[in-house]
């Protein structure tokens, strides 16, 4: 079984890794055989040789004739020596290593590059859009974020609503807001997205409340999967990220849910991904200016060339400026992948030779990082307002100007009333410690320990219903146990293969728990939900398929270790679909009689 198509995958703790992360420097290949020895001659048969007779010889007395040396044969003309490597072909092979050179190489690959993804996409599809209307009923958090988008597209900002508002919504009664706004918790971003599948599908169908969510998780299937490919130069690993993210229910949830949390996941897994790109990018680039130098002669400078304008950066600023308007959490990542790019053009500039790589890589391309990636996110986070900066009746618009003399003056009243407001929900966030049922601390997401019931109903007549005496429908925001379980066995192998071995791959795979999980930790005392783990659930799924990576082994080992590697990984996979499907009905609100969903409360802390 290939580990990973036509190109190979080769294991990214296997080999020899470079101290620094990012560079792969090539393997030094086998030398060449020796030529054999001739085999020694027997004495005895040259004994035996000289002793016997010959009939043929000449008589003793005759002399024996002359005989004609031989014409000496022309010695062949020696090999003409291989070519040099070009310098750019070498720089690539330092800088991006043999794998990912040969990744779509060749017309199968590319092909089987997206068809791979492409069916795991399917396969996602299928199990978030069937049924998405179900329940009609307004579950957990979208009681707040449905209704706003809703008042966002008629009134351009967040509504307030009667108490008992919900009944005549689902009933298709939509216009009962209030004329005075709400007190909204999050930026926009989010609800904004959430409204425009309202418009699509019409907003009394609880099919469009969620319709968004439920295409923007089947895409960051198909994203997760080919970020995969990249990260791990293996069509085969990126297919199987995918699948497993397509089969989690952590996922399925949030993807059929109107609720901020997958948006959030959505748009810091598209700005990674443009990182990852823009890694590649740099790297060919630098490649390729590095040696016209040394191709042309000249010494390369002391902190090696400038890479001007990076498009897939800018394009990763756009999407985590998205990221941060949807829930400021997204802030976390961008602090993390952008430490985490510089880091990369760091290492490059030290493969590539520059002498003064580590001032280089802060100051030359570091410092120009900074300065797209942070202005970029904070004038797309600003223009996600525009809503509400357009509109005198939004909540706290006017606050400047019946404040003269308050905040920071020397803003213009918008912006000083947007500062305002800003100050209030931060107040919000860092002191909400009420009491929660589904309430969670970070140390059990990882595990979900303890997954938020964002609906549970026992419909009535259970007969007629369930076929039972008593009914269950749930809607359970669980990750599949079996996946997050070995995720997390995973997490301190890869932690403990990074520190080893600096593998940069390792180090992309963890960033994204380090942004989305371990900040929380600091926040335990507040009232916070595993539900949140939907933001990370991406690089936890990155983490297993990098360890499951290792367990196919390479191309150079030996077929019997292969073979057994990749029987494990088949039946592991094997197993995780099986439970998904099995937990796949009180992850989609559907009715089932009351001893199948207890049957599925594996733990006392999921009920």
């Amino acid at each position: 079984m290939s580990a990973g198509g036509p190109q190979g995958w080769r294991a990214p703790g296997g080999g020899r890794h470079r101290a620094e992360l990012g560079a792969d420097a090539p393997e030094p290949g086998p030398l060449d055989p020796a030529a054999p020895e001739p085999a020694p001659l027997d004495p005895q048969v040259l004994l035996d040789t000289a002793d016997a007779p010959s009939a043929a010889a000449p008589p003793p007395e005759a002399e024996p004739a002359p005989a004609s040396e031989p014409a000496l044969e022309p010695e062949p003309a020696p090999e003409p020596a291989p070519a040099p490597e070009p310098t750019e072909a070498r720089l690539l092979r330092r800088l991006l290593g043999d794998a990912a050179l040969l990744l779509g190489s060749t017309r199968r690959d590319r092909i089987w590059g997206w068809i791979g993804p492409l069916l795991v996409t399917a396969l996602a599809a299928l199990a978030r859009f069937p049924g998405l209307g179900r329940p009609h009923t307004l579950i957990f958090d979208e009681t707040y974020y449905v209704k706003q988008a809703y008042t966002l597209l008629k009134v351009g900002y967040e509504a307030r609503w009667p108490d008992d508002a919900n009944a005549a919504f689902e009933a298709g009664n939509l216009d009962t807001f209030l004329a005075r706004a709400d007190y909204a918790v999050h930026p926009p971003v989010g609800k904004w997205m959430i409204a425009l599948g309202m418009e699509l599908a019409g907003p009394a169908s609880s099919a469009g409340w969620r319709l968004s969510a439920a295409v923007c998780g089947t895409l960051a299937v198909l994203m997760l999967a080919r970020i995969a490919r990249r990260l791990f130069a293996s069509t085969l690993l990126g297919t199987i990220a995918g699948g497993l993210l397509a089969v989690d229910g952590l996922a399925i949830v949030h993807s059929r849910t109107g609720l901020l949390d997958g948006f959030l996941m959505f748009f810091v897994l598209a700005g990674f991904g443009a990182l990852l790109l823009d890694r590649e990018q740099a790297r060919r680039r630098l490649a390729r200016l590095v040696a016209a130098r040394q191709d042309a002669g000249l010494a390369l400078t002391e902190w090696g060339p400038r890479l001007g304008i990076r498009w897939w950066r800018v394009a990763a600023g756009v999407l985590l400026g998205l990221a941060i308007g949807t829930k400021w959490s997204g802030l976390y990542f961008l602090a993390v992948f952008g430490l985490l790019t510089v880091a990369w053009d760091v290492s490059a500039r030290r493969a590539a030779g520059v002498r003064l790589w580590l001032a280089a890589g802060l100051l030359r391309d570091g410092v120009p990082a900074a300065l797209t990636l942070v202005p970029l996110a904070a004038a797309t986070y600003l223009v996600s307002w525009i809503g509400w900066l357009r509109t005198p009746a939004a909540y706290l618009r006017t606050w400047a100007a019946t404040n003269p003399g308050e905040g920071i003056s020397w803003l213009p009243e918008s912006l000083r009333s947007l500062a305002h407001y800003h100050a209030e929900m931060w107040e919000f966030h860092t002191h909400l410690t009420a009491e929660h049922a589904y309430a969670a601390h970070p140390l059990g997401w990882l595990i979900q320990w303890r997954p938020t019931s964002f609906f549970y109903e026992a419909p009535v007549p259970a007969q007629a219903l369930c076929g039972a005496d008593r009914c269950s429908q749930a809607i359970t925001s669980l990750g599949n146990p079996i996946l997050w379980w070995a995720a997390t066995a995973a997490l301190v192998a890869v932690v403990w293969w990074f520190v080893r071995t600096r593998d940069w791959r390792a180090a992309a795979a963890l960033s994204g728990i380090l942004a989305g999980w371990v900040p929380w930790l600091a926040y335990s005392h507040r009232t916070i939900f595993t539900f949140y783990s939907i933001a990370f659930a991406p690089w936890m799924v990155l983490v297993l398929t990098y360890a499951l990576g290792r367990v196919l082994g390479t191309p150079a080992d030996d077929p019997v270790r292969r073979r057994r590697g990749a029987l494990w990984v088949g039946g592991f996979l094997g197993l995780v679909v099986l439970v998904s499907a099995f937990f796949y009905p009180i992850w989609t609100a559907q009715v089932v009689p009351y001893t199948f969903w207890h049957l599925h409360m594996w733990l006392a802390s999921w009920v």
